[in-house]
């Protein structure tokens, strides 16, 4: 194995005399390393490699697809669409907590959409 690795050595010196690192992205910069205590071991090169073809794994995209849509809730002035929406969020995150190995009260408070909800009955019920 140290023969390898003397080659590999040798290689690498080889290519900072020819000068192949100098114009590399992100040259002097401090390295960015990311949080993934939160990704079980085995499965944090399969989420590296999909992070680095920008795609996400299915639970993430769900995960995103609700975040744009609370934004999406939050900015709409009609209230049959809001609860529309609404109705589709609701959906998601029941999706979404399907998806979960523990339970999702666990995990977080999912308080934006109740919240909405009883704005929205308060709202047809005063009309």
């Amino acid at each position: 194995m140290e023969f390898f690795q003397r080659i590999a050595e040798n290689r690498i010196l080889e290519a900072i005399d020819n000068g192949l690192f100098d114009n590399l992205r992100g040259r002097g910069k401090p390295l960015k390393f990311e949080d993934e205590s939160h990704i079980p071991p085995e499965l944090r090169m399969a989420y590296k490699i999909l992070k680095n073809a920008d795609c996400l794994p299915p639970e993430l995209e769900l995960r995103k697809e609700i975040v744009q849509l609370q934004d999406l809730v939050a900015s709409l002035p009609d209230e049959s669409e809001k609860l529309k929406q609404m109705r589709r969020l609701n959906f998601l995150i029941m999706k979404m907590n399907m998806t979960r190995q523990v339970s999702p009260q666990l995990l977080e408070h999912e308080l934006y959409a109740p919240k909405i909800l009883e704005r929205l009955e308060s709202k047809h019920g005063k009309q």
